[in-house]
């Protein structure tokens, strides 16, 4: 099911784009593209990069996020370093800009509230890129679990070594996506912990087996990995009425139900239909600043994500629902 666009308002809604690396360049194409918007420019340190984006896109190329902020945008999205992202995110909510940033919000838990903080002050919109909740498997897993007492998920994120350069391993690169998930899902905390992980092959950890128990009593693990030769994601949820099976990659959902004495059950296929995620979440973007409610994923949420992200690393296990130690941990370089 696709989200209706309803971006168009009383005059373009100037947007600009800091970061045009991969993710950024998507973001930059996607922008370019929304009816009611007009992408004011791009911005990236790396000029040779950033040049050849903007002429592509027709927009204006920046060497950084001050010089494009100052050309009157009314929103920014932000794709770049995870390091950076406090800074650029607070100078954007001083000069009343509206944010989109990519996840994780932030280094640390520290930066990442810092952040919330500076847009509440300021009245802005901030919306963080948790772009698989945009899935449309995703979306029809979530209609299919509406309302059913959730028992058990269990989801899969694996696939070979990334090619680019990553300082960061797998639970904040992979992970932090499906802990959102496993918050969203279930609309509850997550209060117990129980994490693996080893660095197999990698310099950081490249594996990580994550059990979890959430405050509404629901068991989720999260297998994730950077040694399986093949992508995978999958997301197997049981409740007690139904078992509902998503492909997040073929956008395949299964739900069996009906469930017999004699073991046997019925199943079928879920309605999916497709939508470009990241359109989706951009789309979501500018209609929580049109209408002034709050965004599909708040800064809050995405805090939650990053600590529990956080504390995996950290190895802590039922002693996650304490406060975290003294001492910011620094998640990338």
């Amino acid at each position: 099911m696709r989200e209706p666009e309803t971006v168009s308002a009383a005059g373009p809604l100037r947007v600009g784009v800091v970061g045009v690396g991969v993710m950024g360049s998507n973001h930059a194409r996607v922008v370019s593209e929304l009816p009611g918007v007009k992408l004011v420019g791009v911005a990236d340190p790396d000029r040779k990069r950033c040049d050849q984006v903007a002429r592509t896109l027709g927009c204006a190329s920046f060497a950084d996020a001050d010089a494009l902020m100052r050309q009157g945008v009314d929103a920014v999205t932000i794709a770049a370093p995870t390091h950076l992202h406090r800074d650029i995110a607070i100078d954007c909510a001083a000069r009343g800009i509206h944010i989109l940033v990519e996840k994780p919000i932030a280094s640390t838990v520290e930066e990442s509230r810092a952040v919330v903080a500076a847009a509440r002050r300021a009245g802005v919109t901030l919306m963080v890129g948790h772009v698989e909740r945009f899935n449309p498997a995703v979306q029809s897993i979530k209609r299919a679990i509406k309302d059913q007492d959730i028992l058990s998920i269990a989801i899969t994120r694996v696939g070979p070594f990334p090619p680019r350069m990553s300082n960061v391993g797998v639970v904040i690169d992979l992970a932090v996506h499906d802990i959102d998930l496993i918050r969203w899902f279930t609309d509850s905390e997550i209060v117990q912990i129980q994490p693996q992980t080893s660095s197999a092959v990698a310099e950081r950890e490249d594996i990580a087996l994550l059990q979890f128990r959430t405050a509404s009593g629901v068991l989720a693990h999260i297998n994730t990995n950077w040694l399986t030769p093949f992508k995978a994601r999958t997301v197997h949820i049981a409740t007690r009425d139904k078992y509902v099976i998503g492909d997040l990659l073929t956008l395949q959902v299964t739900e069996c139900f009906g469930f017999q004495p004699d073991g046997s059950y019925s199943m079928r296929h879920l309605s999916v239909g497709y939508a470009e995620p990241l359109r989706s979440e951009l789309v979501a973007f500018v209609n929580a600043i049109r209408s002034g409610e709050p965004p599909a994923v708040t800064g809050e949420e995405a805090v939650a994500a990053l600590e529990v992200a956080i504390r995996c690393l950290e190895g802590r296990s039922a002693e996650a629902v304490a406060p975290p130690r003294k001492g910011p941990r620094r998640v990338v370089g």
